[in-house]
């Protein structure tokens, strides 16, 4: 390839790179962008005190010691009474839950769900490597840092794991004040769904105001450090995401972070982080919480995605929030039972959290459409590549007529061939000649230039129904095609990895999907241009440029998505084959049947 085409292929890969971010962006709800609230993380708590004075205590000192009641070197600090439990982690088991709780901070270490499987074992849900924070934890006032880490006794009632600590504050004499208070946190799962409740209980012993205010606000829960299963690749916002969504008047909204910073304080139906097949959706009650999004990188995780709820200042002495959260699957018959009370243990209703799931947007319906379609494929072959498959073939007879225009123009362009290189031969000093003399002939043979362009609008919006749909279809998750080769539609297939040495582009594996797409394009151009001259940087681009692009592109995306597009072109291929042949057959015809010249006698 010369210069001009490399160049091409360059600049057309930034271009359609940008267009598949189309999922994301232009398809997507209207982004709400980050507020400019700065993060009040920094200052210390603001401790009531047992004589109703304010005593200020820095965040890093409210932590409960493993050795003692409490520090009597640090006054004002916040402390729990009495001796410290047992710090032995426990698991605790729903039908759909597996959750390992740590008593130090009364959270959550581990949260498997048992009918969604990753490498053949419970997917996980708290993507930790076992350094960060776990998840549910609480922080004092809005912080979102040091949380509150007391060792918690713990009981278990029915469905319910009750945690229970109390609290007291070092005065002035390095001494616990007499004034304390409880906290309780109560975790209340439902047998066979992914919501569960957690009740934040407190109270204070003296009939007083709970002492807990910082910056207007008394504590703050967190889900942290990122939604599962895990990734060892950073997302890339089309195979692999982690999104932001807020509901709030019944409106759904994307968010957008800004500076890695995303911070509310107007009332919320429910905010969710959003991975391609799982998500976390926090319902709070009544409350006006401010709401805290996060996102970044640390050496452990290569992106952290975090949530926090920061409760406000409790003015009476004791005090009960409710929390929800959906941790589950992407799926609507688990998300849409909390629109009608009588279809959860939890008496909810309205919630709409279907509306979390990722869609194409104004082309949502196509694409349930076609899942509808894909489904029924499968209950007929139980194998969801042959029912990408058997869709695929419907979907190219149902665009028959699209496709079989698109040709013909095509076969009638490249049959004027020869007529139009004599044209821009014999007018190539005289463009305005040229044009209306190409203008004739398209005329003279009914033949419209965009004929073969104008069909494939038509096949764009279904292009992109497909994308999403094949993308991120739950069931495709772990659905096996080819035992040995294409063991999970849901991911890149591999042939050969050689980790950890790394291609660059590559990467660790030589996938045969993608190359396998590649040879099918360029045989379909050039089968679609055979008889005809292609020369120039166009002709080389859309021959070995457009091909080469796609691979790349495309290397990584997950194996039904390519599926689906390597079976279309093998089924143009076929097509092409038939067009070419037909076209040749009524060339070879014309020519027989043309009236043989009469030799004249001079």
């Amino acid at each position: 390839m010369d210069k001009n085409t490399i160049i091409a292929i360059i600049l057309s890969v930034i271009v359609i790179s940008v267009g598949l971010t189309i999922q994301s962006t232009f398809f997507a709800p209207s982004p709400v962008e980050a507020s400019n609230t700065p993060t009040s993380t920094a200052a210390a708590p603001i401790l009531q005190s047992s004589n109703g004075s304010e005593s200020v205590a820095a965040p890093d000192l409210l932590k409960a010691s493993a050795s003692q009641a409490w520090d009597t070197s640090l006054p004002g600090s916040l402390v729990q009474v009495g001796a410290t439990p047992s710090t032995s982690r426990f698991t605790f088991e729903t039908e759909v839950f597996i959750v390992e709780f740590d008593p130090v901070g009364a959270s959550v270490s581990s949260l498997r769900l048992k009918k969604h499987l990753d490498n053949g074992n419970p997917v996980e849900m708290l993507f930790n490597d076992g350094e960060e924070t776990p998840a549910f934890l609480l922080y004092p006032g809005d912080s979102t840092s040091n949380p509150i880490e007391a060792v918690f006794s713990y009981r278990i009632s029915g469905n319910k794991v009750i945690f229970q600590q109390t609290f007291a504050i070092i005065g002035a004499d390095g001494k616990p004040s007499a004034e304390t208070f409880t906290l309780q946190k109560t975790y209340n799962f439902g047998a066979k769904e992914y919501l569960f409740e957690i009740a934040v209980e407190l109270k204070n012993s003296q009939n007083k105001a709970v002492p807990l205010n910082f910056n207007g606000f008394a504590y703050t829960i967190a889900f942290e450090p990122q939604l599962g299963p895990d990734f060892d690749k950073t997302p890339d916002g089309n195979y692999t995401y982690r999104r932001f969504y807020l509901e709030q008047n019944g409106k759904k909204t994307l968010v957008k972070l800004k500076n890695g910073l995303y911070q509310a304080s107007d009332y919320f139906t429910w905010a969710a982080i959003v991975g391609k097949y799982f998500s976390v959706i926090a319902i709070p009650d009544a409350n006006r919480y401010s709401l805290t999004f996060t996102e970044g990188k640390s050496e452990q995780i290569l992106l952290e995605s975090r949530m926090y709820l920061s409760r406000p200042t409790i003015k009476a002495s004791s005090n009960v929030d409710v929390f929800r959260f959906y941790v589950g699957p992407q799926l609507k018959d688990q998300m849409a039972i909390y629109n009608e009370a009588d279809q959860n243990s939890f008496g909810l209703s309205e919630l709409h959290l279907e509306k979390a799931l990722d869609s194409s947007s104004w082309l949502g319906w196509l694409e349930n459409i076609l899942k509808w379609l894909l489904q029924f494929f499968y209950n007929l072959v139980p194998n969801y590549g042959i029912a990408i498959i058997l869709l695929t073939i419907l979907i190219k007879a149902v665009l028959q007529p699209f496709s079989k225009k698109s040709m013909e123009s095509t076969s009638k362009m490249q049959a004027l061939g020869p007529q139009m290189e004599e044209l821009k031969a014999k007018y190539k000093d005289n463009p305005t000649k040229l044009n209306q003399e190409m203008g004739e002939l398209y005329k003279k043979e009914k033949i419209n230039p965009l004929g073969g362009c104008l069909p494939m609008l038509f096949q764009f919006p279904i292009f992109i129904a497909l994308y999403g749909l094949l993308n991120k279809h739950f069931e495709l998750r772990g659905a096996m095609f080819i035992p040995g080769w294409i063991e999970d539609l849901s991911l890149p297939e591999s042939i050969i990895n050689f980790s950890p040495v790394a291609l660059p582009l590559l990467g660790s594996d030589i996938r045969l999907l993608p190359i396998l797409y590649g040879a099918s394009m360029i045989l379909s151009f050039r089968i679609s241009q055979a008889g005809t001259q292609q020369s120039g940087m166009s002709g080389k681009f859309m021959m070995y440029g457009m091909p080469i692009m796609f691979f790349f592109m495309l290397y990584n995306a997950p194996s039904g998505l390519l599926l689906y597009w390597m079976i279309m072109n093998f089924i143009s291929i076929g097509q092409q084959v038939f067009v070419n042949k037909r076209r040749k057959r009524k060339l070879v015809e014309a020519t027989f049947n043309q009236p043989k010249p009469q030799n004249k006698k001079k």
